[in-house]
């Protein structure tokens, strides 16, 4: 790379650095106390990916994605998954038209950038796989025809830790095609108390101003795809990933999307710090959001209350990193 292209990359990734400063501040105006959480979310959205929040109700979940979207500028909408909720709901249906004399497709929920699936393991799993195609491929196909969703598209799904009355678990597959399962959690006190001065007179998602437009996030998006990756690290990667499936805790390992999910998220992390590079402490962190919800341990795993993430600690431990965290290699 030559000096003069070295200088662009250097400020595209200074502007993207700055663009992703200015939206944390702007969604801690109505999430205080919770700066990695909406930094994880932005992570997520640059990255072009997908969220399952997983907390108890009341945390500010579906508040999180709304304040998201706002600041972006990026056309939202919410659906809350009820039973009745139905597929042609989400991915729309084709009626016929006495107009046209013919039938014409009629767009679902889907068709947003940013699509809040609240509660979404209380709808039936025929709605829930509405949703594969879109995660996936970034389409949905009705009558066989497809239709494109509007870039950028993100889908934002929370569901309740616990209350597993009249819920339905989510599948593998779907669960494999969410980049990163993160949890709000509880303020502290002193954020609780400024939480309820904030609210006592006005909601400060009213406060939330647009800081950037569809276009910016699509520029984010593609800088992520050019962070650069040393081969040493793509190998740290596999590594990493291919251990799950011989642990003898995992009965069921991570799959090759898990491998792809784990270098874009390591991508965006790199630029959240400003950097043009990927470092192995970039993987080892974000391996503890992108792995997860991938894993099912076995039932001694379970007897022992082993959590999945001291198995992912573990698996990280023992592959060796290819160099020196902060160092670029060539």
């Amino acid at each position: 790379m030559s000096k003069t292209e070295n200088m662009e990359v250097n400020e595209n990734i200074a502007k993207q650095y700055e663009l992703i400063g200015r939206l944390t501040a702007e969604v801690e105006k109505v999430i205080v106390g919770k700066r990695n959480v909406i930094k994880l979310l932005i992570m997520a959205l640059i990255s072009g990916g997908h969220v399952l929040i997983e907390d108890v109700p009341g945390t500010g979940k579906t508040t999180l994605a709304t304040a998201l979207a706002k600041s972006t500028s990026l056309k939202c909408k919410r659906v809350q998954f009820t039973p009745d909720v139905m597929a042609s709901d989400i991915t729309g249906f084709t009626m016929y038209s006495k107009q046209s004399e013919r039938f014409e497709y009629r767009s679902g929920l889907i068709m947003t950038n940013i699509f809040i699936a609240d509660e979404i393991n209380r709808t039936s799993p025929k709605t829930q796989s509405a949703l594969l195609e879109a995660m996936e491929e970034q389409s949905v196909t009705v009558d066989g025809t497809v239709h494109r969703l509007p870039m950028p598209f993100m889908v934002i799904a929370t569901e309740n830790e616990f209350g597993y009355v009249g819920t339905y678990p989510l599948p593998e597959a779907q669960l494999d095609r969410f980049l990163i399962k993160i949890s709000v959690g509880y303020p502290s006190s002193k954020d609780e108390m400024m939480i309820l001065y904030s609210r006592k007179e006005s909601n400060p998602l009213d406060s939330v101003d647009p800081i950037c437009g569809a276009e910016d996030i699509i520029e984010c998006i593609n800088t992520v795809k050019g962070i650069h990756i040393d081969a040493a690290i793509y190998k740290y990667i596999v590594d990493i990933v291919s251990a799950t499936r011989t642990h003898p805790f995992c009965a069921l390992g991570a799959s090759p999307r898990a491998s792809l999910s784990l270098m874009r998220a390591s991508q965006s992390c790199a630029l959240m710090n400003g950097r043009d590079y990927v470092t192995p402490e970039d993987v080892g962190n974000m391996a503890y959001y992108v792995l997860p919800h991938r894993l099912h341990l076995t039932q001694e795993a379970k007897v022992k209350h082993t959590d999945v993430n001291f198995v992912i600690k573990e698996m990280i431990r023992s592959v060796k990193p290819p160099f020196k965290s902060g160092t670029r290699e060539s």
